[in-house]
């Protein structure tokens, strides 16, 4: 069974996002899919920097999908303790991605946040 992971961050200083509804329009595709006992989906919502990590440790998804804000060279947004910005820049998250790697295999990483292309260009040597 293919494990998919959404992780969601929408900070309360940032522009509301409608993640919630992006996350029920995910599993009610899933729900519809012929072939859904083959995938399990995990949502982790208001994600902070140690459960992004955490949770990719716990659950060893195949597929990650963040949906969230994005900074360009800034980072991704994840929620600070305070549940401001916390923003993630590229160098720690290659780092973070290439030692999962050493661990498991990511097949798949999606990133729905704008300017996230500088972290997709950092990650992308270690998803399978």
């Amino acid at each position: 069974m293919k494990k998919i992971l959404i992780l969601t961050a929408n900070p309360t200083n940032t522009k509301p996002l409608r993640l919630s509804e992006e996350v029920r329009e995910i599993k009610s595709a899933w729900e519809r899919s012929q072939n859904r006992e083959q995938f399990e989906i995990i949502v982790e919502e208001a994600v902070r920097p140690q459960e992004f990590r955490r949770t990719l440790l716990d659950h060893k998804p195949d597929i990650v999908h963040f949906s969230g804000h994005g900074g360009g060279e800034q980072g991704l947004a994840l929620m600070g303790d305070n549940g401001e910005t916390f923003l993630v820049k590229v160098a720690p998250l290659a780092k973070l991605f290439k030692a999962l790697q050493e661990i498991f295999f990511i097949d798949c990483v999606f990133l729905n946040a704008c300017y996230s292309d500088v972290q997709a260009e950092g990650i992308y040597p270690y998803v399978s």
